[in-house]
């Protein structure tokens, strides 16, 4: 058995947990927050059988998008000079996947 810990934007997590669901997986969500963009996250916790990981890890990839944003940074401080708000370009989205093994399971 393994866990499946991912983590996918929130705006995909209804969707992914959704189609995990009607595939017969099941799904506990926590919501999380990134660090780098400070963006709302949800991670994903499933218990799965080794021979379903890999069609729990389609459905993954197949609703979790990724997609193009535009953030506002916040430059390096000089000394003597004005601190400029840059726009920056950024891909997020998709979903990043651990997959661990599981010594032991017990359901009560």
């Amino acid at each position: 058995m393994k866990l499946i810990l991912s983590i996918v934007q929130d705006v995909d997590a209804d969707n992914v947990v959704e189609r995990l669901t009607e595939a017969g997986f099941r799904v506990t969500r926590m919501s999380t927050t990134g660090g780098f963009l400070k963006s709302g996250n949800s991670t994903l916790l499933s218990g799965v059988e080794d021979e379903q990981v890999s069609a729990y890890l389609s459905l993954l990839q197949n609703n979790a998008k990724t997609r193009e944003v535009t953030r506002t940074v916040q430059t390096i401080s000089i000394p003597g000079t004005a601190l400029m708000p840059t726009p920056v370009r950024v891909t997020v989205g998709g979903a990043t996947a651990f997959v661990l093994n599981i010594v032991d399971f017990k359901k009560f």
